[in-house]
């Protein structure tokens, strides 16, 4: 989510090697392209079956439009970088790519925690779950989602961190602006919400253990093997986007406690901690696909719609 240095880019100005540009647009391309079909159809899918259809399947519609808005404009800008060697589009289109990137990765990690503490309530707290999240309920707290990520992410305009750095070919939070607020926005937009979901499935995975290691049956609390399935399915989606923003968090983190480590980090580290973050949008909808029964059905029926639409 950020960079060490930030300066408006031209044409020819950052040259890499051919076959690492050629990696970099691989990458970008198929993440657009699984980003784009992927969230459609995990959107879809939740308005046309009724078992999909759950209050706690709002944030996960949620999650995709967060994922589904960067491969829309930002990335394609970023693909159009690559491929010019250098940022054309302008600085107003710098600023709106900058603050939808933004926009898209602090909402993914919001609604994150919103599905991680809706499973907590859901399987730790069964008893209070229909009255905190009814329908007006869960509604009111998707929006509350997206009112606190544009908060988050307004300050960016003020501090004027939103830059092009050449070395990712991207508009984005530039880190070196000022070291204090690069900590405040790694703690607030990543550590804090990480802690949250960590605690929340902590408790979920220490509820089930105790289950299966009660010996009476009528002492159980109960739990669903299709419950299981879900809460897996959402902790494996936690699972990833940790891994594939948490190089990007550490080294932005690393450089704002101690910025001469800025000159130790390789470019291509720094590179591909950023390729690796970008690429994480495109993996929520795999997952759904893979582990979810009757999302992987409902692909299935929207993919036969389409095609027999199309012959």
């Amino acid at each position: 989510m950020g960079t060490l240095t930030g300066s408006e880019g031209a044409p020819g100005q950052h040259r890499s090697f051919p076959w690492a540009l050629a990696v970099l647009a691989g990458v970008l391309i198929t993440t657009i392209v699984v980003d784009v079909i992927g969230n459609l159809l995990v959107i879809v899918s939740v308005f046309r079956n009724r078992k999909l259809r759950k209050a706690g399947n709002a944030f996960v519609v949620s999650l995709a439009l967060a994922d589904l808005v960067v491969a829309l404009y930002p990335y394609p800008l970023v693909l159009t970088a690559i491929f010019h060697d250098g940022w054309i589009a302008g600085y107003i289109h710098c600023q709106i790519s900058g603050f939808l990137m933004g926009l898209s990765v602090i909402g993914s990690i919001f609604n994150i925690t919103g599905i991680a503490i809706n499973r907590y309530c859901y399987i730790c707290h069964s008893l209070k779950y229909d009255r905190l999240f009814s329908s007006s309920n869960t509604l009111c707290y998707v929006a509350l989602v997206w009112a606190l990520t544009v908060l988050a992410i307004v300050p960016n305009w003020f501090v004027e961190s939103l830059q092009y750095d050449p070395r990712v070919y991207s508009c984005t939070f530039a880190q070196s602006v000022s070291s204090l607020y690069t900590i405040t926005v790694v703690v607030v937009h990543f550590i804090l919400p990480i802690s949250i979901v960590t605690y929340c499935y902590l408790r979920i995975w220490i509820l089930v253990i105790q289950v299966r290691r009660r010996v009476k049956p009528d002492s159980r609390p109960k739990i669903k093997p299709h419950d299981l399935r879900n809460f897996l399915t959402m902790f494996v989606v936690f699972v990833l986007f940790a891994v594939c923003w948490a190089p990007l968090n550490l080294i932005g983190l690393a450089v704002a406690l101690e910025p001469r480590l800025s000159q130790d980090i390789p470019e291509w580290l720094f590179t591909a901690s950023y390729f690796m973050a970008y690429f994480n949008s495109c993996l929520n909808a795999v997952v759904y696909g893979a582990l979810n029964h009757n999302f992987r059905k409902e692909y299935k029926r929207i993919v036969l719609i389409v095609f027999k639409f199309r012959c």
